[in-house]
């Protein structure tokens, strides 16, 4: 798989990915909007070219508030994305090439505010989900929002993604539909202990 190649669907309005875009930048937004006053983290597991939680913090005026880790192995993705945010003068926009599937990659960050696992669990196996989402429990401090995408093909795990995460102390804020997935989560109970040296997932070979 070419995952910068991956990316070229953004740039077709019709496209369910362009769709999915446009869904996922609208709830960091609302997440924005609603988030209480001064310094908020964030997370972007497999963060590819953050057109997503790039995209929404450019303009905003909280933008400024946020510092961010965005964990890429694809060295062309993270050269872009820094080239993005670097555009917009997201200062706090830290991108890093790093496997993103190993909770050592953010120690220091979580629990963060906002959690954003878009483009993994339709890539990975199903019990590579699972743990990715019992992670999301320490890696989301209490009452910050994990927003997440999967596709609908079948077997379509959108429905048990939702219940693994509210059976893990989350609750359900949206799901959406129109030909793709993705979902918002919030952390309603306090963050667990991340634990070091844990592989929460890996990749196969579509995204």
């Amino acid at each position: 798989m070419d995952w910068a190649a991956w990316h070229d669907d953004y740039d077709d309005p019709a496209s369910a990915l362009a769709r999915r875009l446009e869904w996922v930048r609208a709830a960091i937004r609302t997440w924005l909007d609603a988030a209480p006053p001064g310094p908020l983290t964030a997370i972007s597991l497999c963060a590819g070219q953050a057109r997503d939680l790039i995209g929404a913090l450019a303009g905003h005026p909280r933008a400024a508030d946020v510092r961010a880790l965005l964990v890429e192995m694809d060295p062309r993705n993270a050269a872009y994305a820094r080239t993005a945010a670097e555009a917009v003068g997201l200062a706090g926009v830290e991108v890093v090439e790093d496997d993103a599937g190993r909770t050592d990659r953010y120690a220091g960050v979580a629990p963060a505010h906002l959690v954003l696992v878009c483009g993994v669990f339709g890539n990975i196996s199903d019990a590579d989900v699972s743990a990715t989402i019992s992670a999301c429990a320490a890696l989301c401090r209490e009452n910050g929002t994990v927003v997440w995408t999967r596709h609908r093909r079948t077997p379509d795990l959108v429905p048990v993604i939702c219940e693994w995460f509210e059976t893990r102390g989350f609750e359900r804020v949206a799901v959406a539909g129109d030909g793709f997935g993705a979902g918002v989560h919030r952390r309603v109970l306090p963050a667990a202990r991340l634990a070091p040296g844990v592989r929460m997932f890996t990749f196969r070979d579509r995204r």
